[in-house]
């Protein structure tokens, strides 16, 4: 699959780094507005997908490469699981993070949230994981399709 003008690749080259930000931020704010880890990782893998469109599979697959989207899939797996077994103490997936004062553990107002992202407990770790998970997953997917239409025009160009 080959790129396309030098227009496009400018105009998703810029639009790349908003598509993908928009995305994480999808992913850190789930627990307080409607997202959260599958929808903000879906969104950043679209924005691989709108890489690959514009630049064409032998113009992306030096940036992003399969088996580091791999290792990000396993990694957001095992720490959603992770995250999931530290409360096993009282039960599996307890929010034991919730009120500690740590890290997505700040007291919770009552009434409306001003939008504090340090009161999620652990439901905020795991739209990390997730979201992680998803984008290289989704990541993924889109490199192998890509290939599957690579070996496609080399057979109709033979």
């Amino acid at each position: 699959m080959k790129g396309m003008s030098r227009i496009v690749k400018t105009v998703a080259t810029l639009l790349y780094g908003f598509i993908a930000v928009f995305g994480f931020y999808i992913i850190i704010h789930g627990h307080l507005t409607p997202g959260g880890g599958f929808q903000g990782g879906a969104v950043v893998a679209s924005a691989f997908a709108l890489l690959l469109v514009s630049y064409g599979n032998l113009g992306i697959k030096k940036y992003i490469k399969k088996d580091i989207l791999s290792i990000f899939e396993s990694v957001g797996l095992i720490l959603f699981i992770t995250i999931a077994f530290l409360g096993l103490g009282v039960t599996f997936f307890y929010n034991f993070m919730a009120n500690s004062g740590g890290i997505f553990g700040n007291q919770v107002v009552t009434g409306i949230n001003p939008g504090d992202l340090n009161t999620g407990g652990t439901v905020a770790a795991m739209n990390i994981a997730v979201g992680l998970e998803v984008l290289a997953a989704l990541g993924v997917i889109v490199l192998i399709m890509s290939a599957g239409s690579e070996i496609k025009d080399k057979k109709e160009t033979s």
